[in-house]
């Protein structure tokens, strides 16, 4: 909507409760309790539920689904085998993970797509959700990995950020203002990632001088093996993402 790919006008939303629709209408969108109306009025229909609602809103709109549909599944969890068996044999289903800084269009999302979805689908998906960030189709073995790098990885890097700035104010700069650097410390870092493509490893020795100050903080980060713990985080995420799609 911000990006101008699609009119106010051409979304119709859905949920239980008109709470959750108050901003769907404030965008200028269309809303309805019905499920079904949405498959009515649209042709590209996501689904962001719940992963225990989503079985049930499937059966819903089972008998609705048709060729011309292409519907997209973010729930966690739900395979692309599981949405297949409940959904019309041939129907066009993919399955997307986004992460919270969509919100600011600076996500990082990854898709996979059905037997029943072509490369159109997928180029019309990619095209549309470029706009929200960085959007790669991938393998679905890929989409729980994602969960535990991006999707929680938010909240890492959130922590990390709050560490970075508690560390400026104990050694005596202001909150606010600490908190204003640490941020765009990450965003520069993460922009320099994306624009040069070089490698992480390269670019932090960029940083480091010959007994400089940035080598004494990396001594101190590698003692506090704060590779190693982000990198069981991951682990850690990933795995259960792997549980969730089990349970």
């Amino acid at each position: 909507l911000p990006q101008g790919k699609v009119p106010a006008s051409s979304i119709l939303a859905s949920a239980p409760s008109d709470k959750n629709l108050d901003a769907w209408r404030e965008s200028g969108c269309r809303t309805t309790h019905c499920n079904l109306e949405v498959l009515q009025e649209s042709t590209l229909v996501f689904l962001a539920t719940k992963p225990h609602v989503l079985p049930g809103v499937l059966q819903e709109i089972r008998p609705a689904v048709g060729p011309h549909h292409i519907v997209v599944s973010l729930a966690a969890g739900v395979t692309l085998q599981t949405l297949q068996r409940l959904l019309p044999a041939g129907t066009k289903v993919l399955r997307l993970m986004p992460n919270l800084p969509c919100v600011v269009q600076a996500g990082a999302m990854v898709f996979a797509r059905g037997s029943g979805a072509g490369d159109g689908e997928a180029a019309l998906l990619k095209s549309l959700l470029s706009s929200c960030g960085l959007c790669e189709e991938v393998p679905e073995s890929y989409i729980n990995i994602h969960t535990g790098l991006s999707g929680s990885g938010v909240a890492y890097v959130y922590l990390f950020a709050e560490a970075l700035a508690e560390g400026a104010v104990k050694m005596g700069m202001p909150g606010g203002l600490a908190s204003r650097i640490a941020a765009q410390t990450l965003l520069g870092a993460a922009k320099m990632m994306l624009e040069t493509g070089e490698h992480p490893a390269k670019l932090r020795g960029d940083v480091c001088t010959p007994g400089g100050t940035t080598i004494h903080a990396l001594h101190q980060l590698e003692k506090g093996a704060l590779r190693a713990t982000v990198m069981n985080a991951v682990e850690a995420a990933t795995n259960r993402a792997c549980d969730m799609a089990k349970d």
